[in-house]
């Protein structure tokens, strides 16, 4: 069933003085300033407010791979936009350090890492891009195993302190390096991340193939381990990346690839064409509702190019499935 459009909210954080409230979709600004012109980018971002969206995720490498630089493109489009519109702090801006690379070019290995100086040096860069005094959200883009843990869980926390960061965020981690950072924090008595970031959708994507950075597999994809961790943990939230799976659940002309190519994809895609019919929702409306009301919720981190693409996904923000719709995508294996 589909109402009006009506922008929902839940809360991130645990700490009263910096706790927020931020839209259920958060708007993803990868491509703002490189792929997606200025313009374009500024007309996405005012419709997403107009609509009540409070919540941007940028990073401070995106996107180098364009024009092979090192990145900072979208978190200056971002901050310009901010400048602007004169908004402040009615919206939430989440960015990220650790994947910038070390010179310009297309290289997605030699990266600055989570080296104390780095994370400092990083954590400033962004807030001038962004033009504020303290960052909303800062994740560990990825993790760094060449340096101590102990030394980025207290760096971190060192922004915390010095009202440079206020709250903490740790994207494409391994659950057990997730837990590790928590154990080091609670035993220093220091703030721990609060938000997690990780590629998740509805279709359950394969854990045997090799990640990027890793041979045993990709510490990015959101895993059965890491949804029992967030049940365990009800105070911590989960953003999901790339949930429409850059189009492929409504074009043709985006196949679905490797990481779906398996058994349980053909069950799971009949189980949300018969919701999308019985709906008259699109595919990525109902995987995003799927996403938003589960009992376990999720922001969905979407991205757009144009206000027509952002706008189907408003659309699914009011789209509430039955218990009945619930289960029969649940259950598909």
């Amino acid at each position: 069933m589909r109402t009006g459009e009506t922008m929902k909210y839940r809360k991130i954080g645990t700490d009263p003085q910096h706790q927020r409230e931020v839209s259920v979709l958060a708007l993803g600004a990868m491509l703002f300033g490189t792929v997606v012109d200025e313009e374009r980018s500024f007309a996405v971002l005012d419709r997403f407010v107009e609509a009540g969206g409070t919540f941007l995720d940028t990073a401070n490498n995106y996107a180098f791979w364009v024009n092979g630089t090192q990145g900072g493109e979208s978190e200056a489009l971002l901050g310009r936009w901010r400048r602007s519109r004169g908004i402040t702090d009615e919206v939430v801006i989440a960015t990220k350090l650790g994947g910038r690379p070390k010179v310009p070019g297309r290289d997605f290995f030699n990266l600055e890492g989570l080296t104390p100086e780095a994370i400092r040096t990083s954590a400033a860069r962004s807030r001038e891009n962004l033009g504020v005094d303290r960052l909303d959200l800062l994740y560990a883009h990825t993790d760094d195993l060449t340096v101590p843990q102990e030394e980025i869980v207290r760096t971190f926390a060192e922004l915390v302190a010095n009202g440079e960061v206020a709250m903490l965020g740790a994207s494409n981690h391994w659950s057990w390096r997730l837990e590790r950072w928590r154990t080091l924090a609670a035993a220093a008595n220091l703030p721990s991340y609060e938000v997690l970031q990780y590629h998740h959708t509805y279709l359950r994507a394969r854990a045997d193939i090799p990640g990027r950075r890793s041979k045993d597999g990709d510490q990015g994809l959101f895993s059965a381990e890491l949804m029992t961790y967030l049940r365990d943990r009800p105070d911590l939230t989960l953003v999901a990346y790339t949930p429409l799976l850059s189009g492929a659940y409504v074009r043709k002309d985006r196949p679905l690839g490797e990481l779906h190519d398996h058994a349980g994809t053909k069950a799971r895609l009949a189980a949300l064409n018969e919701v999308v019919r019985e709906t008259g929702a699109t595919a990525n409306q109902v995987v995003l509702s799927w996403m938003i009301g589960g009992d376990l919720p999720v922001i969905p981190l979407i991205g757009a190019s144009s206000t027509a693409q952002l706008n189907e996904s408003l659309e699914a923000v009011d789209l509430t499935l039955t218990e009945d719709q619930r289960t029969h995508l649940d259950s598909a294996h």
